[in-house]
């Protein structure tokens, strides 16, 4: 049971918010719980002769109560358009197995899938770089600046990925990048808030198993276009040159069927049929993945 008391601490306001949004988008909840953590912040360091809960206080009445601002963004994600609108179908339609062909997802996840193995390359490069390096600067003065250094890549490159996986896949992610740390905070402060923080290592975690997840997904849509393909596109050649090239002479019948016209239509049914399969596995994977993202690199 939620209270409705009014929050008197910027940690009460951000719980009600994230309560409010409860059920939205994680990317757009982060977004949220972001932009209200700082503009709170800015109003209480504005006001330093002022108690937390006074300026608190005024802020829900300037600013707008925690549910009214979940409404607002709630509002304004309807108005913005996504990178893959969907019209309204039924189910039949909208899962039908050949209507696959005609869901932009499909495309896009096909696109991040093949772009996957040339990312996951550079971000397990960067990290594991980046890690050891790390660790080999700790005992010296630089180790404190590249620590930092290293750790702010990490969350440019992860909403980097974060926009690539929107733009391609249709996951809502987070549009803004973190909150730069407090210039009154210290070095040390500054270090130990970032290791400290969750998504540092989830995202660290995330752009490692890029690399074997991009070698699994460029595998799966090279192949799997590539047979598909190939199969429906050498079955339709030899139709229309009368020459089969097909060769099973472990089965005789088979490799008789396959130089006969029913044969070759049969092998570009099994083509185009295969590619529909690979498609689908597309889509399949965009959908997991996106999942993943939101799990490792979105912060609620």
């Amino acid at each position: 049971m939620t209270s409705d008391r009014p929050p008197e601490t910027v940690r009460a306001y951000l719980d009600q918010l994230r309560r409010a949004l409860k059920g939205a988008p994680p990317g757009l909840i982060s977004d949220a719980l972001a932009d209200c953590e700082d503009h709170l912040n800015n109003e209480i360091a504005q006001n330093p002769e002022r108690a937390e809960a006074e300026v608190m206080a005024s802020v829900v009445e300037t600013y707008g109560s925690p549910q009214e601002i979940a409404e607002e963004y709630r509002d304004m994600e309807a108005t913005i358009s996504t990178p893959f609108p969907q019209p309204e179908q039924t189910a039949a339609r909208r899962y039908g197995f050949f209507n696959v062909i005609s869901d932009p997802r499909t495309y896009g996840a096909l696109l991040y899938m093949l772009l996957s193995l040339i990312t996951g390359i550079f971000y397990f490069t960067w990290t594991v770089t980046g890690i050891s390096l790390t660790a080999g600067f700790a005992i010296l003065i630089i180790g404190i600046f590249f620590a930092l250094l290293f750790v702010g890549s990490i969350r440019v490159l992860s909403h980097v990925e974060g926009r690539i996986v929107e733009a391609l896949l249709g996951v809502r992610m987070p549009r803004r990048l973190p909150s730069a740390a407090s210039s009154d905070e210290s070095m040390w402060t500054r270090i130990k808030d970032a290791f400290l923080d969750m998504r540092t290592w989830t995202s660290m975690l995330y752009l490692i198993l890029m690399l074997p997840l991009g070698i699994i997904y460029f595998v799966i849509a090279v192949v799997g276009l590539s047979v598909s393909l190939g199969v429906a596109g050498g079955s339709i050649y030899s139709l229309i040159t009368g020459q089969s090239h097909v060769q099973i002479d472990e089965v005789p019948w088979l490799n008789h069927l396959l130089h006969t016209a029913p044969g070759l239509i049969l092998l570009t049914l099994t083509g185009i049929l295969l590619f529909f399969v690979v498609l689908h596995i597309a889509r399949g994977v965009g959908w997991l993945h996106g999942r993943i993202a939101e799990g490792l690199l979105v912060r609620l």
